[in-house]
């Protein structure tokens, strides 16, 4: 049986190149997932992405697609997602976990605000999940901050 299946770890939208079993390895085949980029060797990047007057940030259904959407076009294997829909003003909260780590959001419909975090690690690129959000939300506004976690000297 899937490995992640018996995790409870299977998304209702499971990307193509989900993971169906979980290697074991020894400490001497272990392979290192940090990127090596501009000289410097890190874990993986992390965007804050603030999405001001934005549209469609109250249908869960319609974000977990979307954001399932922008975590395959960043290059990430999708392990499950949940989100949930906030009563009276129509807010949803929910993260879709990535074998590369995660996409979360949180959105106030009635500030017509979405605060997104990005981190993804290997060879994902998250910068390549921003226009897949855009044409759902279609913000007026985009403010993006980058971090590299995990910094280590080389």
């Amino acid at each position: 049986m899937n490995a992640l299946a018996q995790l409870g770890m299977v998304s209702e939208h499971p990307s193509n190149n989900q993971a169906t079993s979980v290697p074991v390895s020894s400490d001497d085949d272990r392979k290192d997932y940090f990127v090596v980029k501009d000289g410097e060797k890190f874990a993986g990047t992390h965007l804050l992405v603030d999405l001001w007057d934005a549209i469609n940030l109250d249908d869960p259904e319609k974000i977990d697609r979307t954001l399932c959407e922008a975590a395959l076009a960043a290059g990430a294997t999708i392990l499950h997602s949940h989100f949930h829909h906030f009563t009276p003003n129509g807010g949803v909260s929910g993260v879709v976990v990535l074998a590369e780590s995660h996409i979360s959001i949180h959105t106030w419909p009635e500030r017509a605000f979405a605060a997104v975090d990005i981190f993804m690690c290997g060879a994902c690129d998250p910068n390549l999940a921003i226009p897949v959000m855009q044409r759902l939300f279609q913000a007026e506004r985009l403010d993006v901050d980058e971090q590299r976690r995990g910094r280590v000297a080389l």
